[in-house]
């Protein structure tokens, strides 16, 4: 069949053929460096779908090619692309398994022990398109995207399972350069289930999160629109934090030793961290990752998040500042739903504790407390500036004032750029492997945070 396109602006004509059908198609789709050369088949037949009901006429053509680089399932009817398949895809999925299978086994692929393959362990590196017609046609419902009929799916999964046993006899090097993807897809497929069971286990456990995370503080609220989760350094932070918090929906989670840069760390390294672990589970809603083999490992349920808000809450000094950002970068690696939620805060600590008389204010930042102290030189009397300590030598009440009472205190809530990719560049600049282009950053804008700095 030709297709002619006429472009009635620049006048030019286009012609779409592929004169060899299937087989010119299926080419076009494998590319250049197919693993396997494209088969092309054809077959024709008659049967009913059941005793009771009439014969009909069934004529098909199936052409399929195996690929390490491009997937692809097509199945048309009577000339109407059929978007869900059915009976052919019923068959297609039936016959591939079972004589790939069989040649496994005649070769002595499998380990000893090991389990069979399934179809998505083949659909990755499979291209099939499947065109039939038929006089008699059932299709599943009105919007006929998938057909039904009992005999089309019998009569193309015995004709297609005899095609594959044939062909891989006749193309021993095709069979076995395909056995060895297939087994690679099967074994990443299963390393990736178990790690998403032990991820599972990991962090959706039985035990009561005050037995399972050491030291971790929860509130007493069950009311998950009020709950918020402080995740503040070190135990000595814990011991102020939990003075000065309103324990009816304030919980607190100490982070003990040094959290591991997880855009660097592979994840091997990163679920073998007590640290990154014990933060996962009183988050209690999951992980959403992907492994290296591109396969989702995605045990995340947003829905079965604990918190309203998490609060990133560490002293406003250098080594502070970094393990906010440490903490930050996991989130961003492992749970982003939770800033695209915007769930994720990080709580500001004053720099600078400054008296006169009876009156103590806090200032934020440098500029603020220049603004601070000429407020309070107008009023007269002696002024007292003190930089502000370590969260853990701070008094529970100037916690509650500064850090958590929710009337007073400073949060800044951590929400994603609208294009992705910059929020993406961003992060690998500051803590990825791109050493030149952080120094190059750091060269055009490091002086934009000169006040930052000086703390």
């Amino acid at each position: 069949m030709l297709f002619v396109l006429k472009d009635d602006v620049s006048g030019e004509t286009f012609n779409f053929c592929y004169e060899n059908g299937l087989g010119d198609y299926i080419q076009e789709l494998a590319g250049d460096a197919p693993l396997t050369v494209p088969h092309h088949i054809f077959h024709e037949t008659r049967g009913r779908d059941r005793t009771d009901k009439p014969e009909y006429k069934l004529k098909f053509e199936m052409a399929f090619c195996f690929s390490n680089t491009a997937s692809r399932l097509e199945y048309y009817h009577n000339s109407s692309y059929l978007e869900y398949g059915g009976a052919p895809d019923k068959a297609a999925r039936s016959a591939f398994v079972s004589a790939i299978d069989g040649f496994l086994r005649t070769n002595g692929h499998y380990k000893k022990d090991e389990k069979r393959i399934i179809f998505t362990d083949i659909e990755d590196s499979l291209i099939f398109i499947s065109n039939s017609f038929s006089t008699v046609t059932s299709y599943e419902n009105q919007t006929k995207k998938a057909i039904t009929n009992k005999f089309i799916q019998e009569a193309m999964t015995d004709f297609l399972k005899k095609q594959l046993e044939v062909y891989f006899i006749e193309n021993k090097n095709d069979g076995l350069a395909l056995a060895s993807q297939v087994l690679v897809n099967k074994r990443s497929r299963e390393t990736a289930e178990k790690t998403r069971t032990t991820l599972r286990k990991k962090l959706t456990g039985t035990l009561d999160l005050n037995n399972r995370v050491e030291k971790f503080v929860n509130c007493r609220s069950k009311d998950v629109n009020r709950r918020e989760l402080y995740i503040v350094e070190g135990d000595s932070a814990l011991g102020s934090c939990k003075l000065g918090r309103d324990a009816e929906f304030q919980a607190i989670m100490p982070v003990r030793g040094k959290i591991l840069n997880c855009l660097k760390a592979d994840y091997d390294k990163i679920f073998n961290s007590d640290i990154i672990t014990d933060l996962l589970r009183v988050l209690g809603c999951g992980v959403e990752i992907k492994t290296k083999h591109n396969r989702d490992l995605n045990v995340f349920d947003i829905s079965q998040l604990k918190w309203n808000r998490i609060i990133i809450c560490t002293d406003a000094d250098y080594d502070g500042f970094q393990i906010r950002t440490l903490i930050l970068t996991m989130i961003y690696r492992l749970v982003p739903t939770l800033i695209d939620a915007g769930k994720v805060f990080i709580a500001e600590s004053p720099l600078y504790e400054i008296t006169a008389g009876k009156k103590t204010l806090f200032a934020y930042s440098e500029n603020e407390k220049t603004e601070v102290m000429a407020k309070l030189e107008k009023s007269g009397g002696k002024i007292r500036i003190q930089r502000s300590k370590g969260l853990g030598e701070n008094e529970p009440e100037m916690m509650w004032e500064t850090t958590m009472n929710p009337a007073s205190r400073r949060l800044i809530q951590v929400v994603p750029d609208e294009d992705v990719s910059k929020t993406q560049l961003m992060f690998d600049i500051l803590l990825g492997d791109n050493i030149k282009g952080r120094k190059e950053f750091i060269d055009d804008y490091g002086h934009l945070y000169i006040d930052t700095a000086a703390v």
